[in-house]
């Protein structure tokens, strides 16, 4: 799963620790996140897409599986 955290983030001139507090997290969390190496729970989705005023669709990106 792929995100545009970072992008919209930087478009709010908002810092990932300023983001951490808005969603009630570490920033590290928000470091793993814009590195697309941590899954976050759907409320942690939510409540980030809400500080965007976007969806959660929005704003991650679902790779679709490969069919073989």
């Amino acid at each position: 799963m792929n995100n545009r955290i970072r992008e919209l983030r930087l478009r709010l001139d908002i810092t990932q620790d300023q983001l951490a507090r808005r969603v009630g997290v570490r920033r590290e969390t928000i470091v793993f996140l814009e590195k697309n190496k941590y899954n976050p729970s759907l409320r942690l989705a939510y409540d980030i897409s809400h500080v965007f005023s976007l969806t959660i669709e929005e704003v991650f990106i679902f790779d679709e599986p490969e069919s073989s």
